[in-house]
């Protein structure tokens, strides 16, 4: 998908709202697992129900791979819909990969051609060679992790390095990749104040903003320094939106709680 067609949904909808398809089996409605495929019918509900309100979906790869096969079978089938029924909607595959070269280009096929993401996380800790593979497919995009919102991206992506922070450095550097302007960023919502510091380096990129909602993070502050021309933000809710009922209105009520975001969020622009 080319960045104009996000923008363009993002303005038509009056939304940034992410919705991440994190699926736990032991969260779900106790209805649906008398179901062939649990997990892909909570996804297709949710979706049908959101469709309108989002601008992009993130299954969390995680969630997938812990049910083994069946979890594989059920993401596919999961893309599958989307692309199918809903192709205006940015795909994110929240895989957080990044390997040498010849294994990011495996990663980035498995994700881009075999599943048809439209983009997907990536690890930047191993360099350029384990990027610039991702990068460069044509109109996909690498979200690249810069600041996280868990409490441990103090160990690392704060500390001083080079006499400035390292996501600074990873934001930097990253503008020199081959492809970059196919790269997006993950900065958490629970480091807005950091935002402001973060627009200097990249005015202009997508950011991928996890943590408002059950983590904490304030959507104002997000807005506030985060907003660019272009809107430039996908802002992420997972739990809130997901798990708002366990009974047979799950999906009417997930709807409602991601009105509400939508709602705050057409207010802001």
């Amino acid at each position: 998908m080319e960045l104009t067609q996000l923008v363009e949904q993002i303005r038509r909808k009056k939304s940034f709202l992410c919705i991440g398809l994190d699926v736990d089996l032991k969260k779900l409605p106790t209805h649906l697992l008398e179901t062939k495929d649990p997990v892909f019918e909570f996804n297709k509900a949710i979706i049908d129900a959101t469709h309108h309100l989002a601008v992009a979906l993130k299954p969390n790869i995680a969630f997938y791979e812990a049910l083994g096969i069946k979890g594989w079978e059920s993401l596919k089938k999961t893309i599958d819909y989307i692309n199918e029924h809903y192709p205006e909607l940015f795909t994110i595959a929240d895989a957080k990969r990044g390997d040498i070269g010849n294994t990011s280009t495996m990663y980035a096929k498995a994700f881009f051609e075999d599943l048809n993401f439209d983009s997907v996380t990536v690890a930047p800790y191993m360099g350029r060679d384990s990027v610039e593979p991702f990068l460069a497919f044509k109109d996909r995009h690498t979200i690249l992790l810069s600041l996280t919102s868990n409490p441990g991206a103090f160990d690392f992506q704060t500390k001083e390095y080079a006499a400035k922070p390292l996501y600074q450095n990873v934001l930097e550097t990253s503008k020199n990749y081959v492809n970059s302007e196919n790269l997006m960023y993950v900065i958490g919502a629970t480091k807005a104040e950091y935002l402001k510091d973060i627009r200097a380096i990249v005015p202009e990129s997508f950011l991928l903003v996890p943590g408002v909602g059950a983590q904490g993070g304030s959507l104002k502050e997000v807005c506030k320094y985060g907003l660019n021309d272009n809107v430039g933000l996908l802002v992420n809710s997972s739990r809130g939106i997901l798990y708002a009922s366990k009974g047979k209105d799950f999906a009417e009520k997930a709807a409602e709680k991601a009105k509400d975001l939508q709602l705050q969020m057409a207010s802001f622009l």
